[in-house]
């Protein structure tokens, strides 16, 4: 028997319904069952249910000497669960640095959103120089073609941070640039305008999350954009395009408030609104290893009083005892949850996948781990 908990040992009964859960329960709640027309991945009809559980299952993706880190899960069209995740040695940088230098997407399958996963190989591989450390994708598809998203930095100064993007008719990685985009496939860099909410970025544009949404296409990233006091905060704003392969025209203001500092927003639409899932990067309605719910009514604005909490720390699913002898990486042995990704079947929310750097394997890195999110 390994001596490390399985997915049927650690599934904790009294642990599975979170907070994100029970606010999805309250906005669909009054709904009755409707199909979309839209059969975007990130789109979501309207459900009716009585409870909605949030599963801790297990680890998703990982490597044996290599950090995981996050994973963004779609459904092929054959019914496989794919998932696209930054990775690197973990023997690199002692420091966790190699995200920013040393970085790969890697591409996982499974027949099972639960795993295991398979690795099956490079998808967008670390070019260096002026593509360097291509990290953060996240995967969506809109009108039956695949979007890969990811940022990249010029030799490795995070002052130089974009975004790319590339488009495929299939999952096999035969990637190429969005048409809207520059030739490497660059869709959104920092602004140059003043009057642009993050002008004054200090690290570039990063972290994107792409949907479709009243029939425009949003590129929601965040920046670090100075105080009108003093220091630096975290805070997301969006870009909007006719076509989904762009170009995508800056908005003049941020669309979440600097009160609230956010990291890793995934973006989806749920009955008629549009969402954010994002890491509570100042603690502000917990500890910093959980994370927060955002709602907007037209996508561009996101007030901290609609904010909720989301999840918790890997912890609070897990138990103590399990993160005993643990090696953290990065955060705190509680297990910091990053990089939240959503898994829609049937135009639902069905599985949730989060990045933690607490890693209870020897030899093994920072890893990915599923949730389940069931209706009943």
């Amino acid at each position: 028997m390994d001596k490390y908990i399985t997915k049927n040992q650690i599934k904790m009964k009294f642990n599975q319904i979170s907070l994100f859960a029970l606010v999805l329960i309250c906005l669909a709640c009054n709904n009755k069952v409707k199909k979309t027309k839209n059969n975007d991945a990130n789109e979501v009809a309207k459900v009716s249910t009585d409870k909605m559980t949030f599963e801790y299952i297990g680890d998703a993706a990982q490597q044996e000497g290599m950090h995981v880190w996050g994973s963004s899960p779609v459904q092929g069209k054959n019914g496989k669960t794919h998932l696209f995740a930054a990775q690197w040695p973990t023997k690199t940088q002692s420091d966790f640095s190699g995200w920013f230098k040393d970085c790969e997407i890697g591409h996982y399958v499974s027949d099972n959103p639960e795993g295991p996963f398979e690795y099956v190989g490079v998808a967008v591989p670390d070019k260096d120089g002026l593509f360097n450390s291509p990290h953060n994708p996240t995967i969506s598809n809109i009108e039956g073609q695949y979007q890969l998203c990811f940022i990249v930095n010029e030799d490795n100064d995070l002052k130089t941070q974009r975004i790319v993007m590339y488009v495929a008719d299939d999952l096999n990685d035969t990637w190429r640039p969005a048409k809207g985009a520059e030739p490497d496939g660059t869709i959104l860099r920092k602004t140059q305008d003043p009057n642009t909410w993050n002008y004054t970025a200090k690290l570039g544009v990063s972290n994107p999350s792409l949907i479709k949404y009243n029939g425009k296409y949003f590129l929601y990233h965040k920046s670090v954009v100075k105080k009108e006091t003093k220091g630096y905060v975290y805070v997301y704003g969006v870009v909007v395009a006719d076509n989904v392969e762009g170009p995508y025209i800056h908005t003049p203001t941020r669309v979440t408030d600097p009160k609230m500092p956010l990291e890793d927003a995934f973006a989806f639409t749920m009955n008629d609104s549009v969402y954010m899932l994002s890491r509570d990067f100042r603690g502000a309605l917990g500890n910093r290893g959980g994370g927060l719910l955002w709602k907007s009514e037209d996508g561009f604005s996101f007030p901290a009083e609609k904010t909720v909490r989301a999840y918790e720390d890997l912890q609070h699913y897990v138990g103590e005892e399990y993160l005993k002898d643990a090696i953290s990486y990065r955060g705190k042995k509680d297990g910091h949850l990053e990089r939240a990704q959503i898994l829609f079947i049937d135009d639902k929310p069905a599985y949730l996948y989060l990045a933690t750097g607490v890693q209870v394997k020897p030899g093994y890195g920072s890893s990915s781990h599923v949730f389940k999110i069931s209706f009943e």
